[in-house]
């Protein structure tokens, strides 16, 4: 079985450079990248094909012999100060959903000219800007302080991005893992990827973004990332990156089909006419194994676990970009600011130019999914399709374009490996109290059953068990000291007598796919297969609706 986004399933990054051959060393002998503080990891010809925006941007950043990214104490000051200048016809509001495991504030702006209505929740879509969930990557961050700015502006003129707020609210966090900015590392205090997490919920980071969404359920969420340029694509390919933007959406089993077809015309075709109306090359999103002799490239992962896809099954249009920037540095910074802001500023018109559709877009997923409940099949596990293709790099000594002939992993076509009997709803113990805190943390709608009943359910029985790391389309899934189980399962039918107390988590409701990413246990991103479920008795796949 085979699925794509016209279908039913359609649905990071480099760390430093790393272990630079005898070759890939006597490549550092340009002079454009010292001026900027960091040793060079191309010569000047390369270094050409980026030059700087033609205008300028304005940012305590980009000051003359500043060495150093947007600190925490300078972001606030600055995202107070976009509040202190909102014109009368604009509300500002300062959010804080949560903490960082060092006790940093995340912080967020909301933007909106919604009418305030007592008692009524928001009528129009909104728009959530994530930056810098990876710590070494920074110009997501530094984009989105610049645009914070614009919204708030109330300059006007044919490139006045504040206009988007008479049809959408827009939330801007520019930073979304603050331990990891300070550190310059890409993941959390802890050893924790947040963008592996959006599923399980360990971070407080990633718990705070979860209730972020939970509050405004977003039409739109984009996620700002960079992506490497050089390292193993010198090691592998004797080539750099040679793309501004790299992008990619939702693309995930379950995901309701005109989600895809949305995400792709109405978003990613303006998009990519935006990048290149401003000289800005761009491909689909893809990344390098970091195993040494590893050629595939792939685009995104298909698992439940990142920002992107986690969206997507709360049917959101969900973005991810990637400017290029992990492991040089300050270089071509303006540059990489300037695309993200491009990209930024083309998803917000979009989205102002199909408000209302997006909000009926998202009523009708929610409805549709709901109303598969106890009927069909379900896919439990998805794996991206392996193709060829042909992708333009660029020579690391000349500059030049580089065709490389390579295996693609593709995520426009998934394949289904293993589906089941869409069942009624899970059972879950009541012993299992902390599971059910992070369900509806999640979004799930819990029940907690107030009288016994009997169930026609089904059991898991474990047939085979294997410790191991949580792959990753990378290798493996930065999860701190953790590792994961991955079983194999028969089903077993039996009468379940469920107690008074225990929870119900229906799926005849928005966020049902969510639910079955979460339960079934033969996957690496179960909540059994990651120990937050202590066993499989103490969940059921619940076949009749009690």
């Amino acid at each position: 079985m085979q699925l794509t986004w016209v279908g039913r399933g359609l649905t990071a990054m480099g760390r430093s450079l790393i272990g630079f051959t005898a070759t890939a060393m006597a490549l550092i002998a340009g002079t454009a990248a010292q001026a900027q503080g960091f040793p060079p990891p191309y010569p000047d010809a390369v270094a050409a094909r980026f030059p700087a925006p033609a205008l300028r941007l304005e940012a305590p950043v980009f000051a003359p012999q500043r060495e150093h990214f947007t600190t925490d104490d300078e972001l606030a000051a600055q995202l107070s100060a976009v509040q202190r200048s909102a014109a009368p016809s604009a509300r500002i509001e300062l959010l804080s959903p949560g903490t960082s495991q060092q006790g940093t504030a995340i912080r967020a702006l909301r933007f909106s000219r919604e009418p305030v209505v007592s008692g009524a929740g928001s009528a129009r879509p909104t728009v959530l800007l994530i930056g810098q969930q990876h710590g070494d990557e920074p110009a997501g961050a530094e984009a989105l302080l610049l645009l914070a700015r614009e919204l708030a502006s109330t300059v006007t003129g044919a490139a006045d991005l504040a206009a988007v707020l008479e049809h959408v609210n827009v939330i801007v966090l520019p930073r979304a893992n603050p331990d990891g900015a300070e550190l310059a590392r890409r993941v959390t205090s802890n050893g924790i990827d947040i963008n592996r997490d959006h599923l399980l919920l360990r971070t407080p980071e990633a718990q705070a973004l979860a209730a972020l969404v939970q509050r405004y359920r977003p039409n739109v969420v984009v996620d700002a990332h960079e992506h490497t340029v050089v390292g193993r694509y010198l090691e592998k390919f004797n080539a750099v990156q040679r793309n501004d933007m790299l992008l990619q959406y939702a693309m995930v089993a379950n995901l309701p089909e005109a989600l895809g077809r949305a995400s792709e015309t109405w978003f990613r075709q303006p998009l990519l006419q935006a990048l290149a109306e401003a000289g800005l090359s761009s491909e689909w999103y893809y990344t390098n194994p970091v195993t040494p002799g590893d050629l595939r490239l792939s685009m995104g992962g298909v698992q439940p676990d990142t920002s992107r896809n986690v969206q997507g099954l709360r049917h959101a249009i969900s973005f991810l970009l990637e400017s290029r920037g992990v492991g040089i540095g300050r270089l071509h910074l303006e540059r990489r600011v300037h695309s993200q802001l491009v990209a930024m500023r083309s998803i917000l018109r979009s989205a102002a130019a199909h408000a209302d559709e997006l909000i009926a877009l998202q009523r009708a997923a929610d409805a549709e999914v709901s109303a598969a409940a106890c009927q069909g099949q379900v896919v439990v596990v998805a794996a991206t399709t392996p193709t060829r293709r042909e992708l333009l790099m660029l020579d690391p000594v000349t500059g030049a374009d580089k065709a490389v002939p390579v295996q693609w992993d593709s995520a426009l076509q998934l394949r289904a490996l293993a589906t089941r009997a869409r069942p009624c709803g899970y059972w879950l113990a009541a012993s299992a109290t902390a599971a059910a805190q992070r369900l509806r943390a999640l979004g799930l709608q819990v029940e907690v059953l107030s009288a016994p009943a009997e169930l026609h359910a089904e059991a898991w029985v474990e047939r085979t068990r294997l410790e191991m790391n949580r792959p990753d389309v990378r290798g493996t899934a930065a999860d701190g000291e953790a590792r994961m189980l991955r079983v194999e399962v028969d089903l077993l039918a039996r009468k379940l007598s469920a107690p008074a107390g225990s929870f119900y988590v229906p799926l005849n409701q928005p966020l049902a796919h969510i639910a079955v990413a979460v339960f079934e246990p033969d996957t690496q991103n179960s909540w059994f297969a990651n120990r937050l479920l202590p066993g499989l008795e103490v969940a059921m796949r619940v076949l009749q609706r009690p």
